[in-house]
């Protein structure tokens, strides 16, 4: 079984910074895939961020050029720096993670961590 632990989140200014941060545990080898996600109250979940293990990332339009996304293969975690924050980034944020490679083999479920609330008000 694989887990999520997710922290960093909390209230900040407009024009402020955060840093989320999520580590795994569990019998794992190797994750392909490490990434977040949001939802913000009355939306559905959106796409944030994600890194593969190889270095590969994937930002979203809405969040390009104020977010970052990084990780430490060894350590199992990612991180999401958030900088230049809106209004509109108030979410709870979901760490996220997919092509889990246990010590017993390939695993193909979706992991997904408890979520951290990022309110952004002045």
């Amino acid at each position: 079984q694989v887990q999520l632990v997710e922290s960093g989140g909390g209230l900040v200014q407009p024009g402020g910074s955060l840093r989320l941060s999520c580590a795994a545990s569990g019998s794992i080898f190797q994750i392909d895939e490490m990434g977040w996600y949001r939802q913000a109250p009355g939306k559905q979940r959106e796409f944030v961020a994600k890194m593969t293990n190889t270095g590969n990332t994937n930002i979203a339009d809405s969040v390009k050029g104020r977010f970052a996304v990084s990780r430490d293969n060894a350590k199992l975690t990612v991180s999401l720096q958030m900088n230049n924050l809106g209004p509109q980034d108030t979410a709870v944020y979901y760490c996220n993670a997919g092509g889990v490679w246990t010590l017993s083999g390939p695993d193909y479920s979706d992991y997904w961590g408890q979520g951290t609330q990022v309110t952004v008000s002045s």
